[in-house]
């Protein structure tokens, strides 16, 4: 079965388009065809005006209608699309979904914090990590943190915080905000090791530079040192010596800062990198969904025939 899904986030759009077969053994497994991401940065609107202009708006209209070929094209089955904290925020957002629902069919579900956290949980990640340590899920976007505290397979906390890397270069981030959020991860007792697990673009990026091998932790020392060294130079020079788009060079480093802070407060040295996020989680809900809607027809015809 082929589906995708659409993350309309701060800083970027993402499709994910992915295939879900079932292996031998009964176990599911979910391969990536194809990931394209638009830098809309609809967070540079919200976090100053509190809407989204008439330019931003165009231009997610055509990305959805672009991503809509594209699924044509893939013959994808089922669609789930979420916005996040940036269409959360902005006055004007009922109005941008009944438009785009009009244009394109699309139907785009804002998401409260507490849900995004939730959809980044339904990864699975904890099925695939040491059950002998306990995990902090640290997903940092351009408008919002979202922290996740899980071992032995159970969620024990999670919350969603306004810190995000454009609030931040925005200045919208004030003190009693971070003030919070250092109380709440500082707050996480763990009777096991705890270590941190980074998800968003600019995590991946750092992962990328370090060189590491897929699987393989990075050190909070490292992270400080990339927060040093790319934090010293100018957006140009980021662009010059890493290569980094203009949409990754200025929010790289307050992303390195939010890590970096919630990595001291909670006395974590690892971090992994397993590179899925948001639109992951979401195709995993939808083929659940779908596999459930599925098996009820099929029970609801049986039915009809006894």
């Amino acid at each position: 079965m082929r589906l995708a899904a659409i993350d309309i986030g701060s800083n970027a759009a993402r499709l994910l388009i992915s295939d879900i077969t079932t292996y031998k053994d009964g176990s599911l497994d979910f391969t990536k065809v194809n990931l394209v991401r638009v830098p809309l940065r609809l967070g540079f609107d919200v976090f100053d005006t509190g809407s989204i202009s008439d330019k931003k708006k165009t231009e997610l209209l055509e990305t959805i209608k672009a991503f809509k070929h594209l699924m044509n094209v893939y013959e994808v089955k089922g669609l789930k699309v979420c916005a996040t904290s940036a269409m959360r925020d902005a006055t004007n957002s009922p109005q941008i979904v009944h438009e785009v629902f009009k244009a394109t069919g699309v139907q785009i579900n804002i998401i409260t914090g507490s849900e995004e956290a939730q959809i980044l949980y339904e990864t699975h990640l904890a099925e695939t990590m040491d059950s002998h340590n306990m995990y902090l899920y640290i997903d940092v976007g351009g408008g919002s943190t979202e922290i996740t505290f899980f071992g032995k397979n159970k969620q024990v906390l999670k919350r969603s915080f306004d810190v995000g890397t454009i609030r931040l270069l925005k200045n919208k981030v004030t003190d009693t905000t971070w003030d919070e959020m250092k109380a709440y991860v500082k707050s996480i007792k763990s009777t096991l090791p705890l270590v941190a697990i980074g998800s968003g673009g600019n995590i991946n990026k750092v992962f990328s530079l370090s060189k590491r091998k897929p699987g393989k932790p990075l050190n909070a020392e490292i992270l400080r040192e990339y927060y040093k060294e790319i934090g010293a130079l100018s957006v140009q020079d980021r662009i010059h010596k890493y290569g980094f788009r203009e949409d990754r060079a200025d929010v790289i480093v307050p992303a390195l800062q939010i890590y970096t802070c919630i990595m001291r407060w909670a006395d974590i040295d690892e971090i992994y990198v397993p590179q899925i996020g948001l639109a992951d989680g979401l195709i995993k809900l939808l083929y659940q969904e779908m596999s459930f809607t599925s098996l009820m027809g099929v029970e609801k015809n049986k039915a009809s025939l006894t």
